[in-house]
């Protein structure tokens, strides 16, 4: 049997892969310290993942795991029109789990999650666990003069509601793992809609947040947040999922994006300017809250949620 390593030497190798060209310090001491850009709001968020409750090491290698981990959190920023400044994660190992592979592994996925958004890792931490467990945090900013950050408490009746992408996708690549008949990449690796999430702010959204827990339950929140109603015309179902996927499966990252009619098709153009997927105009907002409708009926709240207590 490998024995264990120490926490030094797992730590080393991980800052060999986070080594990146930010001024910060982080990676060697107890906290980080970042220049924000002039004039830009810092804008923060913190996720995590846990074994048996967001993955199973069944149906991802540790890189994935360490993909998802950074991807979600940095999905936050995207709901907010932020752009990525760095990260940090911290790494919970089922102790005497072998030789330090696992948590190498994890973090080999944050790295490359890391590059792929240009969110460097500037610190973090390390520990013994009873289950895998990922927790990052993400900082971002908005500086480039437009709009400030854009929550999920702005939506206008007459606004239109676009959805960047369709939904389901995530769990039908789950089922399809489950099944051993696919490869599973929408689950195993999703995307944070980052650019997405910049253009909308910039094109003038009244309210936006991911669809991390489900397309019905995440409209139902927005427009909580908002105090307004909504008609769910349409929903964008992605390839080999069913429409209840759609609706409740999560894990999509998709935006849901509120705004004008005008901005909208604004909107739209400059996606397709950017070489970007055209959003889907899927419904409206509407002033009376307890209008909560998909078609010609209610749309009841589905989707992802924690049972604590």
């Amino acid at each position: 049997m490998t024995p264990p390593v120490e926490e030094d030497e797992v730590l080393e190798r991980i800052r060999g892969m986070l080594e990146n060209g930010i001024e910060a310090l982080g990676l060697r001491d107890d906290a980080a310290v970042v220049d924000l850009p002039a004039g830009g709001p810092l804008v923060a968020s913190v996720d995590s993942v846990v074994e048996g409750v967001h993955f199973e090491l069944a149906f991802c290698s540790a890189p994935d795991v360490g993909w998802k981990a950074l991807m979600g959190a940095l999905s936050d920023l995207a709901a907010m029109g932020a752009t990525p400044l760095a990260a940090l994660a911290a790494l919970c190992v089922p102790g005497g789990s072998g030789d330090g592979e696992l948590a190498l592994g994890v973090m080999a996925g944050v790295a490359e999650a890391s590059a792929a958004a240009g969110c460097p890792v500037v610190g973090g931490d390390v520990s013994a666990s009873a289950a895998l467990t990922v927790a990052v945090t993400v900082l971002g900013t908005v500086s480039d003069g437009g709009p400030p950050p854009v929550g999920r408490c702005g939506a206008l009746p007459g606004d239109e509601v676009l959805l960047t992408g369709p939904c389901g996708g995530s769990a039908a690549a789950l089922r399809a793992l489950r099944a051993g008949t696919g490869p599973g990449q929408a689950y195993r690796r999703p995307l944070a809609r980052l650019r997405e999430g910049r253009i909308a702010r910039l094109s003038g959204a009244h309210a936006m947040m991911d669809v991390s827990d489900g397309l019905a339950l995440d409209l139902h929140r927005l427009a909580d947040a908002s105090g307004a109603g909504f008609r769910l015309d349409e929903v964008p179902v992605a390839p080999g999922a069913t429409l209840d996927e759609a609706l409740g499966g999560g894990e999509d990252y998709e935006l849901l994006i509120a705004l004008n009619g005008s901005d909208a098709t604004t909107l739209i153009d400059a996606f397709e300017r950017e070489g970007l997927r055209p959003p889907a105009r899927v419904g409206t907002v509407v002033s009376d809250s307890e209008v909560r409708l998909f078609g010609d009926g209610p749309l009841q709240r589905r989707g992802w949620q924690h049972r604590l207590g």
